[in-house]
């Protein structure tokens, strides 16, 4: 007995004069494959061009937002605003001078020679007085000094050295014998005292805890009066206060100070470090 199968063999028909192929899935002709091909992919075209509608309309959304937008104030955030000062005094702990020595020669080596010898024995003194290497700052200059006249022109004088010797006294005591040096060595040029703190930053964070204590305190003050509550700080500046100078007696200061000596007594006074605080609290709903 033959075997047969149920598998429909591959086979070509005459359709209207024309070979029509047909699959072996029972399925319409290879045609009609083709054209289903075509709808998928406009279909998945479709789908892509509205994505694109879709966003190129979202962009120009956020522009015309942006837009409304430009020109106009941001939109007032519920805080409150409040400022604080705080103020300690502190002990001038040093004092700060100078002693300069000036010469003028014809020969720019014997110059620097003769100042150099004031000089160094300026710097010796000081260092077996205890004064440190850098607490001494020098600031050495050398030019030409001429002179001009009608029936010579411009005539050169000499070379002028000028060494200037910045010294920071830590030891106030030591004042005195400090400044008559300048006339024991025939230093030219010296100049005042001047009295400061030589480490302010303790002081400055005191002064910035009261301004915040000061701050605070106004915001409740406000707060409370204004029916609100305050929350968490949103935003904190600060700056230094107006310092005045050193405050001292003069009179105590005995002699004036000059080449010849220096004061019997100084009072280095106080000087006050100022903080001020610009604090923004939160406003709770």
């Amino acid at each position: 007995m033959p075997i047969t199968t149920n598998k429909m063999p591959l086979s070509v028909k005459k359709e209207n004069g024309e070979n029509v192929g047909t699959c072996g899935c029972g399925s319409q002709s290879m045609g009609y494959c083709g054209h289903f091909t075509k709808k998928i992919v406009f279909v998945l075209f479709a789908i892509l061009l509205l994505y694109g509608i879709v966003y190129v309309g979202t962009l120009i959304n956020n522009n015309l937002k942006q837009y409304n937008y430009i020109g106009r104030a941001d939109r007032m955030e519920r805080t409150i605003v409040v400022n604080g000062n705080g103020k300690v005094s502190g002990n001038n702990d040093i004092a700060v001078t100078t002693i300069g020595y000036s010469n003028t020669d014809k020969d720019v080596a014997n110059a620097q020679a003769n100042n150099k010898k004031v000089m160094d024995q300026i710097t010796a003194e000081l260092k077996k007085m205890g004064v440190a290497d850098k607490d001494l700052q020098s600031n050495y200059t050398i030019y030409p000094n001429y002179n001009y006249t009608q029936q010579k022109g411009q005539e050169l004088i000499g070379y002028q050295v000028t060494n200037q010797l910045t010294i920071k006294i830590r030891d106030l005591v030591k004042i005195p014998d400090i400044l008559s040096l300048a006339g024991k060595y025939g230093a030219t040029e010296v100049s005042g005292l001047n009295f400061t703190i030589d480490d302010p930053e303790n002081l400055k964070a005191d002064a910035r805890a009261k301004a915040l204590v000061d701050a605070r305190a106004k915001a409740r003050d406000l707060a409370q009066k204004l029916g609100v509550n305050i929350g968490s700080v949103v935003a904190y500046n600060e700056f230094e206060g107006n310092t005045g100078g050193p405050i001292y007696n003069m009179k105590s200061m005995g002699a004036s100070v000059g080449i010849g000596g220096g004061p019997e007594v100084v009072n280095s006074g106080s000087r006050d470090v100022e903080m001020n605080v610009s604090v923004t609290y939160e406003i709770l709903p």
